[in-house]
């Protein structure tokens, strides 16, 4: 683990095996079991670097920003191979762009280093009134395990250009290329700017959460671990941003049948990423006129996809991080075809037999004939399951896209603009996307509604309100 730039081992002495989705039992590495002894080593090296750091011109904090992006996209590769095996996410479509996103993360926060500034007021010629605006101090950054590395960079940059420190508890499960990363940044970074620990977050994550030295938690993973970070954070009166899970809505009207659309629905379902994301669009509205069609179309799609080894070029799709997870996902599996009026159109079953038996791997499942007040529809699944519901009225199908506890993502599908834009103005999410499956870039804001979480990330808006706090100064001139 990385503590005030050396590395070291737990002080426990325990290690933590981080096992292969891909093959089962196979042991890919060992790394140390932090406790709140080392989380404490690593908060007090981060406060002894705020000082200095929080001194340094914007400029030095941006050099080094972009000096680790550039030495990131040179071992973009490495990154990428370490995050396919210790994710399960498929090397060619997921952890490669993952890496690239990082790249894009890293050098788009180095360049807005210089606008974390503050206001003039114009309060007459014998007032100097004036704003600054200033780091919070230490930063707790914890991070899951689906996306680590893009989500590292959501963190990590924004919170450095703005003059913080940071203590970064690494995913159990995913904690390698996390690691990888931060020796990356060490060759850049002074001593204790930056700290980097692996372990467990019931011990490590919770010690974090709790030690007084902390000024900001930002959490990402489930709701529910989220509330016990929000409740420990406010009971302490720190700053706190969480982004959490989601049940995104994804509707489709009558006049969005194309091959774009297929395509595009494959994308927001996440499929991909095994279905391993909160902004997944695992509720598929389609208008009762075009529902038999597009489920056709879009399982024929699916038949294409290879499953199989992450590291596999030919992988499409990769395999859930854990046995805790592929068992959760074969529950709801279970539950869905046990459903009354529920089929599935594609999968339904884990598969049992050949190579993939071998792994923690899931095939993609559309579930037909479902209805919004489902289990299946109401709960994140986190794996490659969507729920098809039919839909017959607008103002119908925005009351069921809202009938839910979460708010993070939505899609519309429609090539009449005033349509797309009055449904996307009506939804409960933080982000939507209209005629596409992606569409978020470095630089917008990124967060949920409801649920789905507090504050926003991946922008100037989201790190000047994230780890940031404004100081007003008033001065009376003597003339």
């Amino acid at each position: 683990m990385l503590i005030d730039g050396e590395w070291v081992e737990a002080r426990s002495g325990r290690w933590r095996e981080v096992t292969s989705p891909a093959h089962r039992g196979t042991v890919l590495a060992r790394v140390p079991e932090a406790d709140r002894e080392d989380i404490d080593r690593a908060v007090t090296a981060a406060r002894a670097a705020l000082g200095p750091w929080r001194a340094q011109h914007f400029k030095t904090r941006q050099r080094a920003l972009g000096k680790i992006a550039d030495a990131i996209e040179a071992r973009a590769e490495e990154l990428a191979r370490t995050t396919a095996a210790d994710t399960g996410n498929a090397l060619r479509t997921e952890a490669r762009p993952e890496v690239a996103t990082l790249v894009d993360l890293f050098r788009y926060f180095a360049g807005v280093a210089g606008e974390v500034k503050g206001t003039t007021l114009p309060a007459g010629d014998g007032q100097l009134q004036y704003t600054r605006l200033e780091p919070l101090g230490v930063v707790g950054a914890i991070v899951p395990w689906n996306s680590p590395l893009a989500i590292v960079g959501f963190k990590i940059p924004a919170a450095l250009a703005a003059g913080n420190t940071v203590v970064l508890k690494a995913a159990e499960d995913a904690p390698l290329s996390v690691l990888q990363l931060a020796q990356i940044c060490a060759e850049h970074l002074p001593a204790g700017v930056l700290n980097v620990l692996s372990g467990d977050g019931r011990v490590a994550g919770a010690a974090l959460v709790e030690h007084p030295g902390i000024d900001k938690i930002s959490f990402t993973g489930s709701t529910e671990v989220g509330r016990v970070v929000a409740r420990s954070a406010g009971e302490r009166l720190i700053h706190a941003s969480l982004e959490l899970g989601g049940k995104s809505p994804s509707i489709v009207f009558p006049d969005a049948v194309d091959d774009q659309l297929i395509d595009g629905l494959l994308l927001s379902t996440r499929f991909f990423r095994q279905g391993q994301s909160c902004t997944a669009g695992t509720r598929l509205f389609l208008h009762e006129e075009i529902h038999d069609e597009v489920v056709e179309k879009l399982v024929a799609r699916l038949r294409t996809l290879t499953v199989g080894d992450p590291l596999d070029e030919a992988s499409d799709m990769g395999a859930v991080i854990n046995e805790k997870q592929f068992d959760a996902v074969r529950a709801y599996l279970d539950d869905g075809r046990a459903q009354a009026g529920m089929t599935a159109a594609i999968g339904g079953t884990a598969p049992s037999d050949g190579p993939l038996a071998n792994g923690l791997y899931h095939i993609p499942t559309v579930f037909t004939g479902a209805r919004n007040d489902f289990r299946l529809a109401r709960e994140e699944i986190f794996g490659p399951v969507l729920v098809a519901i039919r839909w017959r009225d607008r103002d119908e199908v925005i009351r069921m896209a809202n009938d839910s506890n979460y708010g993070l993502a939505a899609y519309v599908w429609t090539g009449d603009l005033d349509q797309a834009l009055t449904t996307a103005h009506r939804l409960e999410a933080g982000w939507v996307q209209v005629n596409q499956g992606g569409g978020q870039v470095v630089g917008q804001s990124y967060g949920g509604y409801k649920d789905s979480g507090l504050g926003r990330e991946v922008s100037l808006e989201g790190m000047l309100a994230g780890f940031t706090q404004t100081k007003q100064i008033n001065v009376r001139l003597r003339g």
